[in-house]
């Protein structure tokens, strides 16, 4: 399960990096819903919620299924300006329908593969309302006004984020532009003199270049499928400093892909694929492989050794240890004429921060 951008004969010179202050702030407004996705930013959140006015604090809590679960793609621009001024600006160009597609695009819709605007059709309308509803009366009433008046919700939407940069993020902004700004020109470097893969395996572990002769795909491990391509919009790389462990890979039909990622990976470097983690959950589930465990846990043991510890064939043991090994949860060492087995302590023990890391990403 990954999300696969096509960019087949793209030229480099499309695939922009970038820092952008609607996508940061965006980031930010996440990181204060949702603060234990983000316990490093502790004392950042601390001090911004308790700063924030009462009616500033209610207005972000009605919005908020903008940023919270998921992240709205009008929250991640194509296009980076220096200012969120100009980014707003160019949200404004948008009409009515594309507008309100894009910004209930995730958050109300139960799949990500493109629909029409409610606005224009009545069936999505009536779904959109439905789920809007199930997610508590804020967003309900919310998503209702938005429907009905599309240019009022849009102006709402708009003053909200000019007085989260008043109150908070120009500020912040101040602060980390810069930081974001280098890690955009390191990026476009590696890619103008070593190359997209060396630029791909500088933004994440997660992000990689599948080539086959006959295309090219930039591949962002996720646990979710998507397909879309760059060939005739470009690719944009937007760099946070709120968005860890988050990656997002906007990759909506008709639009520009757009892949957010944090400028600093050390905590991801070593994560496994969201794969391998499927391949060991499914590998340390099975009844006898957990009782396998329990003893490979406490040394190293041969096939027979096991086979008689559990009652069963050596042909059986040596079956259920193929699985733990292709899932890279042993190591083994040759004594002799003897092979002993012992479970991968270190491995097992990154189990749960790489399946937390899957799931958030």
């Amino acid at each position: 399960m990954s999300v696969f951008i096509d960019i087949t004969g793209l030229p480099h010179e499309r695939i922009t990096f970038g820092p952008s202050p609607l996508a940061e702030l965006g980031a930010a407004l996440h990181t204060l819903s949702e603060p234990a996705h983000h316990a490093r930013l502790h004392g950042w959140i601390t001090t911004t919620s308790a700063a924030l006015e009462p009616e500033l604090a209610d207005r972000l809590h009605e919005a908020d299924f903008l940023w919270r679960s998921t992240r709205s793609d009008l929250l991640l621009p194509a296009r980076p300006r220096e200012t969120l001024a100009e980014e707003l600006d160019d949200l404004d160009l948008l009409d009515d329908e594309s507008y309100v597609a894009a910004a209930l695009e995730i958050s109300s819709a139960d799949q990500y593969s493109g629909f029409p605007s409610p606005l224009v059709d009545e069936g999505v309308r009536r779904r959109v309302l439905e789920l809007a509803a199930a997610r508590g009366p804020h967003q309900a009433a919310f998503i209702q006004r938005m429907l009905t008046d599309p240019p009022a919700v849009r102006a709402w939407i708009r003053r909200l984020f000019e007085d989260c940069e008043e109150a908070f993020f120009a500020d912040t902004w101040r602060r980390i532009r810069v930081q974001l700004a280098a890690d955009a020109r390191h990026k476009t470097e590696l890619l103008r003199h070593e190359g997209l893969a060396a630029a791909l395996a500088a933004v994440s572990p997660a992000t990689t270049l599948e080539a086959d002769g006959l295309r090219t795909r930039v591949v962002v491990d996720k646990l979710c499928h998507g397909v879309t391509t760059a060939r005739d919009t470009g690719l944009t790389f937007l760099p946070t400093t709120f968005g860890r462990p988050h990656l997002f890979a906007l990759h909506a039909p008709g639009r520009q892909p757009v892949v957010q990622y944090p400028v600093s990976t050390r905590e991801l470097t070593g994560a496994a694929p969201v794969e391998t983690v499927k391949l060991r959950l499914e590998a340390i589930a099975h009844p006898l492989r957990m009782r396998l465990c329990r003893s490979l846990a406490r040394g190293a043991y041969t096939t027979g050794e096991l086979a008689d510890a559990c009652g069963i064939t050596a042909p059986e043991v040596s079956r259920h240890l193929a699985v733990m090994k292709k899932a890279g949860l042993l190591t083994t060492q040759r004594r002799g004429r003897y092979v002993l087995h012992q479970l991968d302590l270190a491995v097992v023990a990154r189990l749960g921060s790489d399946f937390l890391e899957g799931m958030l990403r």
